[in-house]
C-alpha cells in the first residue's frame, strides 16, 4: 500500500500543478479580456474628449477674434479709438 503512493505521488502532484497551471491560464485570459474591454472603453472617451476639446478651442477663438472684441467694446461699453491728439507716447 505505500509503495502504491510513492508509486503515483508524483503523477498526483504533476496533475494538480497541471490543473493550477490551466486554472491560472483561464484567469489570466479572463483578467486580460477584462483589461482590453477597459482599454477600449477609456480609448472612446478619450476620442470624445478630444473632439470636445477641439470643438472648445474653435469657439474659443470665435469668441476671442479682434473684430468681435472689437464690435462688443463698441456696441455694449459705447468705447472709440481716441482721437490722434488725445495720445501720449511714453518713453519720449
Amino acid at each position: 500500500m505505500i509503495e502504491t503512493v510513492r508509486r503515483y505521488a508524483p503523477i498526483v502532484v504533476l496533475m494538480g500543478a497541471v490543473m493550477a497551471a490551466a486554472i491560472a491560464s483561464v484567469y489570466a485570459k479572463h483578467e486580460s479580456r477584462k483589461l482590453f474591454t477597459e482599454l477600449q472603453s477609456l480609448n472612446t472617451e478619450r476620442d470624445r474628449m478630444e473632439v470636445n476639446w477641439g470643438r472648445l478651442q474653435i469657439e474659443q477663438s470665435t469668441w476671442s477674434a479682434y473684430g468681435r472684441v472689437e464690435q462688443m467694446a463698441r456696441e455694449q461699453m459705447q468705447m472709440r479709438m481716441p482721437a490722434p491728439e488725445q495720445v501720449s507716447l511714453l518713453g519720449e
